[in-house]
């Protein structure tokens, strides 16, 4: 096994308790690193930690909204007061409220994309990256090092049909990921985007056959990323094996490109 450097370093997953962030969470764990794994449902929470510890790490389980500003500043002292420090984030939780921007019929207007749908997809997968991001900087700026990694996707860098709200959050995402991945350089931090393509998690699975028959069409290597794809991406890139790779945009999809989606 390839050495990562991740043993006893502090993790912290977000969106951890199901599809990619619980692959995630394990994969680090399996590298005996501290996870503390956040998800707004508890429900299975202890037996997660359960399988994060037997996996070889330390874990804890915080329920927090990463749309909001005071239970992410919380669940980042708690980490910090029981662990001391935070060594890499991944920003992972998200949600999808798709629809089209204006649905037609015979030419006229019969809907038009939610201000609520909106705003609810971009305050998860936009707002929360940055107020996780925000509250655990000052902390590895004082301990001059750690790793910020980003979750995006193949649409933010193509966009795709119906999807203008997750769209929107996944590509501001990698603007975020360039930015910090400049500002917080000098002190030795790292900030990474992976860009997923069509990955088989539980949401995925329950859609109509023909629908993943055309994801699987649409992807060159003929079938649907595995969440520990992504896992094994994000513990690549937190690792010392990728320590001079920052403001990068990972994508993880099987070889998805423009006209494929």
């Amino acid at each position: 096994m390839i050495e990562t450097g991740l043993r006893g370093r502090t993790v912290v997953v977000t969106g951890a308790a199901a599809g990619i962030g619980r692959s995630t969470a394990l994969r680090f764990a399996r590298e005996e690193a501290r996870v503390a794994v956040w998800d707004v449902k508890a429900d299975g929470a202890e037996g997660l930690v359960a399988e994060l510890r037997a996996a070889g790490g330390e874990a804890i389980f915080q329920c927090v909204d990463v749309s909001s500003r005071e239970p992410v500043e919380q669940a980042v002292a708690e980490v910090v007061a029981r662990w001391g420090r935070v060594d890499v984030l991944v920003n992972n939780a998200g949600i999808l409220r798709d629809g089209m921007l204006v649905k037609c019929h015979d030419g006229a207007p019969v809907s038009v994309l939610g201000e609520e749908q909106f705003d609810a997809v971009s305050g998860v997968n936009l707002k929360g990256v940055f107020l996780c991001t925000r509250a655990v900087a000052p902390h590895m700026i004082a301990a001059r090092g750690g790793v910020i990694l980003n979750a995006s996707s193949v649409v933010g860098l193509y966009g795709n049909f119906g999807q203008t709200s997750y769209v929107a959050a996944k590509a501001g995402v990698i603007g975020m990921t360039k930015v910090w991945a400049r500002e917080l350089g000098r002190y030795g931090i790292r900030v990474n985007a992976v860009a997923p393509g069509f990955i088989a998690t539980e949401m995925i699975r329950q859609m109509p056959a023909k629908v993943l028959e055309r994801m699987e069409a649409g992807t060159p290597l003929g079938r649907l990323g595995e969440p520990e794809d992504i896992a094994n991406a994000y513990v690549w890139l937190a690792s010392d094996a990728a320590s001079f790779v920052t403001g990068a945009v990972l994508s993880v999809d099987g070889g998805v490109v423009t006209g494929t989606l």
